[in-house]
């Protein structure tokens, strides 16, 4: 095409802020000058010579050389979340799992120690408590928002500290800055999964943490359509040099299509959190002057234990997630549940559709009673993951459930 313009150049983007880097961070055109960012649907690439190809492999040469290590569509996601976020690296991974796994596994090694807080999303629990502990790797946990009980546990040198927050599902709110300080003096690299908050509300690394996981899956798509995850520092010799060969020698990569779409999720995730975040709100304070509520737990409420701590953190808003407590246990939650005709039954979070689920039973089903307690679940929890519908329609459709 003679008449195609050719703009392959890209602006300096340091001074825009997240709002503009959610829908322009990271865009590089090809010489077509498309509006949309391009998508490569390719596994290798091709060099010009032997020793292009050979230069390409050795870090001489800046060149694709396979998906599994790199991609243009995914190296766009990366460097649109990084800008977004305030961090100087990312790494994007198949799903958020993949990213949690691999930012404590590339690492830690035998003989190493991790403090992690109790109320953790199953899978993540699982990782701590029983694979890396297959490997030497010893972890203790504690309550999450007990500053003592972290200063106890990082009095003896770490070499990393997990947690996210709120919580899943309780919503517990942990101090992201003074376990921070705690940990860096007990040597611990501290791993924050902000999946919950998301990048909208809470910036952990600019509260000192040193890694920010995220499941892209949630509200970065939000929207139900692909899997993603994504593992975002400022330290170089941490992302580039040690989870950064990690992931490409054991292969979790983000496909380039996936990458694409949470591109273009990117684009919209303000509009979105900020809606879900009044809508929870507005859910939260119906759901507390309900009989058949035992308790309900956001921290946009006053009456949440750590409110002033979550608006100080994630920006004023209490979040895209309601969990509470029902009367009469699994039976009642599950009657409930499956009354409800807007909302539907799904494990899945952050999503522009509401979304319920029971953890007892589904996302924290492997771990013991115990467990479940130490995270903040009962048998008669249920977590909400509010959508963008109108409140009305969705106060409607709980005041029926729970009648």
């Amino acid at each position: 095409m003679t008449d195609s313009k050719k703009n392959t150049g890209k602006p300096d983007t340091s001074s825009w802020r997240p709002a503009t880097q959610q829908v322009r961070g990271g865009l590089e055109r090809t010489p077509y000058g498309e509006t949309s960012e391009a998508l490569f649907m390719t596994s290798g690439y091709v060099y010009e010579s032997a020793e292009q190809a050979e230069r390409s492999f050795t870090g001489e040469e800046d060149h694709y050389v396979y998906s599994r290590y790199g991609n243009p569509t995914l190296s766009q996601f990366e460097e649109r979340l990084a800008a977004v976020e305030g961090a100087k690296y990312c790494k994007g991974t198949a799903s958020g799992m993949a990213a949690v796994f691999a930012s404590l596994a590339a690492h830690l090694k035998t003989g190493d120690r991790i403090v992690a807080a109790s109320a953790l999303f199953g899978a993540c629990y699982h990782v701590i408590n029983v694979i890396l502990p297959r490997w030497g790797i010893t972890a203790e946990f504690v309550d999450g928002g007990d500053l003592d009980a972290w200063a106890k546990a990082l009095s003896t040198p770490a070499q990393a500290v997990f947690l996210e927050t709120p919580s899943n599902p309780a919503l517990s709110i942990i101090d992201i800055a003074a376990v921070s300080e705690l940990a860096h003096k007990a040597g611990a690299l501290v791993v924050v999964d902000n999946a919950f908050a998301s990048t909208v509300l809470q910036h952990p690394l600019e509260l000192g943490a040193d890694v920010v996981t995220y499941s892209a899956t949630k509200h970065i798509d939000g929207q139900g359509r692909s899997l993603g995850g994504a593992i975002l520092s400022n330290n170089e010799a941490y992302l580039e040099n040690t989870v950064a060969p990690f992931l490409r020698q054991t292969g979790p990569a983000l496909s380039p299509f996936n990458a694409w779409v949470l591109v273009k999720g990117l684009e919209t995730i303000d509009l979105r959190v900020i809606r879900q975040c009044d809508n929870a709100l507005e859910i939260a304070e119906f759901l507390s002057t309900q009989d058949a509520i035992e308790q309900v737990m956001y921290p946009g409420l006053t009456s949440h234990p750590q409110h002033e701590l979550a608006m100080k953190q994630m920006s004023g808003r209490g979040g895209t997630i309601v969990a509470f407590n029902v009367k009469g246990g699994k039976q009642a939650a599950f009657k409930i549940m499956n009354k409800l005709s807007v909302i539907d039954i799904s494990n899945n979070l952050g999503d522009v559709k509401s979304l319920i689920t029971h953890p007892a039973t589904t996302t924290h089903q492997k771990m013991t009673v115990d467990e479940q307690l130490s995270a903040g679940i009962t048998a008669g929890t249920i977590r909400l993951s509010v959508g963008i519908e109108d409140v009305r329609d969705l106060i409607d459709d709980l005041a029926q459930a729970l009648s």
